[in-house]
């Protein structure tokens, strides 16, 4: 090999080392790479330095960091990268991507020239009154002790109510109450709080009939009950009778994440804020997405219904894609996607958190044959043993071939997922696979009404329900006894629920071949 030829290898291999180094996944609007900026290395004069960080692919959709230091007894670093050193020594500096992807880099910082004591801050207080007028007003700073090294600080609001300047300058949008927040910038951890209240507002803002509708029904505690079944019907002007009922009932626990609900409602009024900065949606988007974080069980689990949790309304609830929709919601949080990128950017950690703790308890409750094997899931499981659990009468404990499908697909988004997530999906698919019911179809008739199953040859369906025990399909009526066809129930039943379907056969087929080759699998 001539030396032209050894050298152009030799600087290949490098580069591809050199890539190597980070980890990295594939461009789906998560971070790939994070490379700290910083030029000046080491620090000679003692002196703050500020940091950033080049995230990359530039399309990821959530490029925030979490900053965090070795030995803080040497340096502190604030969140927005703004490293003090606090004495002489050598630190690391680690900058952790916020999306979940687990992306991080990290630099090694020798600090020299510290001569005198650097002082944080141990206190900050704010400073301002109650607007009654609307207006804006600067806020006060008092930030102690007096000789702190660095005196700045990062302003944040707790909701849309209003909104507040990178120095002090509060804007009403809303009358209600409002707590604004100043977080010292010196890696202290020191934050100051002043709750205020504000009136006079008398902004008109631009409307939609869906949102106005949707504000009408929200309840007090962020959520909504099936008052308004149909969700199409908050496209149309609320009577005054229905108005009342609606006030009526403001306080009422019967708030549910069934049927789309809170999901929908608050994916819509973000859409709607978008096209009218109208900000009374804004905060109600939020008040729902707190309802999500409260509601959600210390194992991971959503109920139903909450805080109602009468009859099976307590149960982990997966029946018809619900605690799938609450997931995607909390997805679309962490990614910044689909109008979540609206909404307060503290809620960006609170989502990964929640998301994380879903995937926990989805693992949890994949159910296993009586043969050892991992299957899927049931509609519902006991919030408490995690065990497949009864519904309404016609919902038994079984593994289900619908439900099961949206909670794959929620495996399906992790990043980096575990070897315990690869293997859930694996189970599932294979699952799928072996539950397939061929050569049959269902038909609807008239005259009777009915729901009839008739031959088709080539064609595949799964059933909506399998038995524990023997993994055979089962249908039910309203007496809440198993039967082995279709035709056994009541017409009523057969008419009013989706007992067959292909809710697999996009999942186990390109979408699954997809996710194996993102994963090298």
């Amino acid at each position: 090999m001539n030396n032209l030829k050894k050298l152009t290898l030799f600087v290949g291999i490098l580069f591809l080392t050199a890539c190597s180094g980070d980890k990295e996944i594939a461009d789906d609007g998560s971070v790939k790479s994070i490379t700290i900026n910083y030029a000046i290395t080491p620090i000679t004069d003692g002196l703050s330095r500020q940091l950033s960080v080049t995230v990359l692919p530039t399309s990821a959709a959530n490029k925030a960091v979490t900053w965090t230091v070795s030995d803080p007894t040497i340096a502190a670093i604030s969140q927005t990268g703004l490293l003090t050193p606090l004495k002489n020594g050598t630190v690391t500096v680690d900058a952790t991507a916020k999306d979940g992807s687990g992306i991080s880099k990290q630099v090694t910082i020798t600090i020299t020239g510290v001569t005198g004591p650097v002082v944080l801050a141990t206190s900050v207080t704010i400073g301002g009154t109650n607007s009654t007028d609307g207006q804006s007003q600067q806020l006060s700073l008092a930030l102690l002790p007096a000789d702190a090294t660095n005196k700045t600080v990062t302003w944040s609001t707790s909701s849309a109510i209003a909104t507040i300047s990178a120095t002090g300058i509060l804007t009403p949008k809303l009358n209600g109450t409002v707590i604004i927040y100043a977080t010292a910038n010196d890696g202290s951890g020191k934050v100051g709080q002043l709750q205020l209240t504000i009136s006079g507002v008398t902004t008109a803002y631009a409307t939609k009939v869906r949102s106005e509708s949707i504000l009408i029904w929200q309840r007090s505690n962020g959520g909504w009950g099936k008052a308004v079944p149909d969700l199409s019907s908050y496209n149309i002007a609320q009577t005054d009778a229905e108005k009342a009922t609606a006030l009526s009932t403001k306080n009422s626990t019967d708030t549910t994440i069934d049927n789309g609900h809170v999901t929908t409602e608050l994916r819509w009024l973000l859409e709607d804020y978008k096209s009218t900065n109208n900000p009374n949606y804004l905060v109600a988007a939020e008040k729902a997405i707190d309802f999500l974080f409260t509601a959600q069980y210390a194992n991971g689990g959503w109920p139903q219904y909450y805080p109602d949790k009468s009859g099976y309304r307590h149960q982990i609830t997966y029946n018809d894609d619900a605690i799938v929709k609450v997931m995607n919601v909390m997805w679309d949080i962490s990614k910044s996607k689909n109008n979540l990128d609206l909404v307060n950017p503290s809620y960006k950690s609170k989502a990964v958190t929640a998301f994380n703790k879903g995937i926990e308890i989805i693992l949890k409750t994949q159910i296993t044959s009586p043969a050892g094997k991992k299957t899927a899931w049931c509609a519902q499981h006991d919030e408490v043993t995690l065990l497949p659990a009864l519904a309404r009468a016609y919902e038994l404990p079984s593994i289900s071939g619908s439900e099961s499908v949206g909670i794959t697909r929620t495996l399906m988004l992790v990043e980096q997922p575990s070897a315990e997530v690869k293997q859930a999906i694996k189970d599932a698919v294979d699952w799928f696979n072996s539950a397939k019911i061929y050569d049959i179809k269902t038909q609807a008739t008239t005259n009777p009404t009915d729901v009839v199953v008739v031959a088709s040859p080539g064609n595949i369906l799964w059933a909506r329900f399998y038995d524990l025990t023997t993994g055979l399909p089962f249908f039910c009526g309203r007496d809440g006894i198993k039967k082995n066809t279709l035709a056994e129930i009541e017409v009523e039943r057969r008419t009013g629920y989706s007992w067959y379907g292909n809710w697999p056969s996009g999942l186990i087929g390109s979408e699954y071949t997809a996710w194996k080759t993102k994963h090298g699998l």
